[in-house]
């Protein structure tokens, strides 16, 4: 038996070889591009790579090899298109993306719609995005905030699309999908509840306390330290300050924001409740019109994926292959098609970018119903500390 300094020798020999080789392969994928530059041919042929794949598995002595064979084959493939990609993106041939880039995003003289009633979390982005004496009106369901837009009502909507601690809102997710619209920007807000009551209540005086479901357990240690306090479950946080406000019963309390105790007239009665410090939810604005920021530095996009072995790794190699990098990827199941899901993923960069149109070019020629789903600029999570009372928006 050869000795292990012997074996890696031939090793290293034989991987000179297969430099050597792959070198020469890609000078020959060159040229296959520069002719589909000329001809106009689609890079992506799956036809002639299962062909390809076949024939040289076939070639393989046992099934081991048989199958590191394959996915050696569909690596080299795949690098042979992105460098066709990159060769059609040098020649002009890649296109354009269908989006319109704009100085800044116009927020005055525009109305804005939002979900929930006033004092949600969701009017605090839109104030914080679009300033104080914005034009705005809430609707009950995030299906209506994007009829309103094609109603003509509204110009954008204002959106919740991810919380912290409870994860993403599959339903805006599937919203996205459904309706032309598109991120233009996004807003991060602080989730900081109060324990809001009327001016002058003790934490004597309470008997029951309200707030949306979330609000009450992410408040659970503090409330469990008052264990006679019954606690009642509304459909959000600022219908449960409204509530407390209308009856005007010193023996009800509302976990809420500070923003709607100051909205209908409460009093922060305790400023430090909630378990989690550091609980914050994104929200996007959306419009019908495709249009990013020059200074855009976010893009979410979605696609499906072919229900093949590898597909997933394959499609996000592009970002890879082009430095781009990856913040969030999140998969909903597709309507109607079981155990298919559709892919949202959001990235660093902007549409101008040479390696985003070329990343994009790939993932749109082997993937399923690519949609852009907006270029926009990162919003920062403001962690500072609010002190009670104030509102931060």
């Amino acid at each position: 038996m050869a000795d292990l300094a012997q074996l890696r020798e031939e090793l290293d020999r034989i991987d000179r070889q297969i430099v050597e080789l792959f070198e020469a392969r890609m000078d020959v994928c060159e040229q296959v591009g520069e002719h589909k530059v000329q001809t106009g041919k689609k890079v992506f042929d799956r036809e002639r790579e299962e062909q390809k794949l076949s024939a040289v598995k076939a070639l393989a002595g046992n099934d081991f090899n048989r199958h590191g064979v394959e996915e050696l084959f569909m690596q080299l493939m795949a690098t042979s298109r992105k460098l066709q990609y990159q060769m059609l993106a040098s020649q002009g041939v890649a296109g354009r993306l269908p989006f319109t880039p704009v100085k800044a995003i116009e927020k005055q003289d525009v109305r804005v719609v939002y979900q929930g009633v006033e004092g949600a979390y969701s009017q605090a982005a839109m104030k914080k995005y679009f300033g104080e004496q914005v034009n705005s009106f809430h609707v009950d369901k995030w299906r209506d905030a994007l009829d309103a837009i094609t109603d003509g009502m509204a110009d954008f909507a204002v959106l919740p699309i991810e919380n912290s601690t409870a994860g993403f809102v599959s339903e805006i997710y599937d919203l996205l999908i459904k309706y032309d619209y598109y991120i233009v920007a996004e807003e991060i807000i602080r989730v900081e509840h109060k324990l809001l009551g009327l001016p002058g209540t003790k934490p004597e005086d309470i008997q029951t306390v309200y707030s949306h479901e979330q609000g009450l357990l992410q408040c659970d240690d503090f409330l469990d330290r008052h264990p006679r306090w019954k606690r009642v479950a509304l459909e959000n946080t600022a219908v449960a300050a409204k509530k407390v406000a209308a009856d005007g019963d010193r023996t009800q309390a509302a976990i809420a924001s500070a923003f709607a105790g100051k909205l209908f007239g409460l009093e922060v009665l305790d400023g430090n409740i909630c378990s989690n410090t550091v609980n914050s939810t994104r929200f996007i604005i959306v419009s019908n019109q495709r249009i990013f920021e020059e200074r855009a530095d976010k893009i979410s996009i979605c696609f499906e994926t072919p229900h093949r072995s590898g597909a997933l790794y394959h499609i996000l190699s592009h970002f890879i292959f082009n430095n781009l990098n990856m913040s969030k990827i999140e998969s909903r199941p597709v309507p109607e098609r079981n155990w298919e899901y559709r892919f949202f993923v959001d990235l660093e960069g902007n549409l101008n970018d040479s390696s985003v149109r070329n990343a994009m070019r790939g993932v749109r020629e082997e993937a399923i119903n690519v949609k852009i789903l907006g270029n926009y600029r990162r919003a920062e999570d403001d962690r500072s500390s609010e002190s009670e009372g104030t509102v931060r928006i």
